[in-house]
């Protein structure tokens, strides 16, 4: 792929910037990707249709987040393969990529199809929005293969370098599903259930286009479908690399599920306003996830070829980046969320709601980009169990534990609000004291990695 990007080579500071700014508009558009579908929801088909489509949010996440973790496993297998330039092990681990993919994405359509309506009552979805998030779920779940295959190309593309390809399908797919979106709602005028089908069929055609770049190959690798199988050697290494990070996603998304859980047992317009608060918050996270993306793909390449002192040197650059960005975007947020939630609906409850949320939240996304980076950085030096222990204790004991025993005692919304930055900030001092007494702040060295 002469798109390739060699992280091992040349300024850190262009290298780390080039690959990850289209990291920034691949996410861009994957979150715009998901927010026209609340957009065209809350203006044209109202605010209970809006809390349909977000009350299945963290459930998405939860299902995926498992498959995903373990994808970026693959994702270091790769990285590093590529970085020392081994082409044997780097076409048995995407391959072997590709096969849980196409493995984890059956699996999951299926059983989202089956389980449906039992898990939304489990989370004591309202009753009013209860059938039109059933529909939507599971029209969504039967494209949840697209989704999974889609994650495990771009994830193959970023390993090697190439985030502009990755990019350009987003581009398209996004495309579609606004065409997609506005045809089937606003000139047809069907339900919910039409949304889901619209993100399928984008999702499906990304796939297709990422299958395509793949097949082309570069010097090192061309995939074949006919190949496509695991291999049992680098499944264990990618199992090894990735588990941990599998764990912690899903454990943190039956933590977010719970949240969710919570969010429910308020008023429909309160769910209504969390999700607006979602997608909102989606935009916002996006110099934190295109730079722990960034890095664990850096530092995978750099320890590939055993470049120490240049990993640690982009570790540095690419926290102080992720953490600013995303504190200057906190502050916006907090600033104008009254219009933002509005976009989404006019609704004066779901913007009270909403605005609620954003100024509890907003002025600690540093601590989220702090702890993202550091992830992002162990990941890549194959240290997953470490970020997967301080989240899964945090982000998932704690928040549910403080969640179960405070609002036995204070049924406000605002308590659900305030455990997320509350966890983030808790996690940060953690990843910090981690950091400090390892030495790794200044410098990864090479006993550790």
């Amino acid at each position: 792929m002469a798109n390739s990007l060699d992280l091992t080579q040349g300024s850190i500071k262009k290298g780390l910037l080039s690959f990850a700014f289209p990291l920034f508009l691949g996410n861009l558009f994957q979150q715009l990707y998901n927010t026209v579908d609340s957009l065209i929801v809350g203006n044209f088909l109202g605010p209970l249709a809006l809390a349909s489509v977000s009350s299945s949010t963290p459930l998405i996440f939860m299902m995926i987040g498992f498959f995903q973790g373990v994808a970026v496993g693959a994702g270091v297998v790769i990285a590093k393969s590529f970085g020392a330039r081994d082409k044997e092990s780097l076409t048995k681990a995407v391959y072997t990529d590709l096969a849980l993919g196409l493995t984890a994405g059956i699996l999951l359509s299926i059983f989202g199809v089956l389980f449906t309506p039992s898990i939304l009552k489990l989370m004591k979805t309202p009753s009013d929005i209860l059938p039109n998030s059933i529909e939507y779920f599971r029209i969504y779940s039967y494209g949840l293969i697209f989704s999974m295959m889609y994650n495990i190309c771009n994830g193959i593309m970023n390993a090697i370098g190439d985030s502009k390809h990755p990019l350009y399908y987003l581009i398209t797919s996004s495309i579609t599903n606004v065409i997609l979106d506005l045809l089937f709602v606003a000139v047809l005028g069907f339900g919910v259930w039409s949304v889901a089908l619209a993100t399928t069929l984008s999702q499906a055609l990304s796939v297709v286009l990422s299958f395509i770049r793949l097949m082309k190959g570069n010097e090192l690798f061309k995939v074949k479908i006919s190949k496509i199988r695991f291999d049992g050697k680098t499944l264990k290494d990618v199992i090894r690399f990735g588990l941990p990070a599998g764990i912690q996603n899903s454990v943190v998304g039956f933590a977010n599920t719970v949240v969710q859980t919570n969010v429910n047992t308020f008023t429909s317009v309160a769910v209504a306003g969390s999700g607006a608060y979602a997608k909102i918050e989606g935009f916002a996270f996006l110099p934190i996830t295109c730079f722990a993306l960034s890095l664990t793909t850096f530092i995978g390449q750099n320890l590939g070829a055993k470049k120490y002192d240049r990993a640690k040197e982009g570790a540095r650059f690419a926290i102080l980046c992720s953490i600013s960005a995303a504190e200057i975007i906190g502050i916006l947020v907090f600033i104008f969320a009254p219009f933002l939630i509005s976009l989404f609906n006019d609704d004066p409850e779901v913007v009270a709601f909403g605005t609620k949320q954003c100024r509890i939240e907003g002025l600690f996304y540093f601590a989220l980009a702090f702890s993202h980076c550091i992830a992002g950085i162990l990941r890549g030096s194959g240290k997953a169990t470490v970020p997967m222990f301080i989240m899964i204790g945090i982000w998932c004991v704690f928040r549910v534990t403080y969640l179960t025993v405070v609002l036995h005692f204070f049924h406000y919304v605002q308590i659900i609000y305030s455990v997320y930055p509350l966890t983030w900030s808790l996690s940060t001092i953690l990843f910090l004291i981690y950091f400090l007494k390892a030495d790794w702040i200044h410098g990864l060295e090479k006993k550790r990695i």
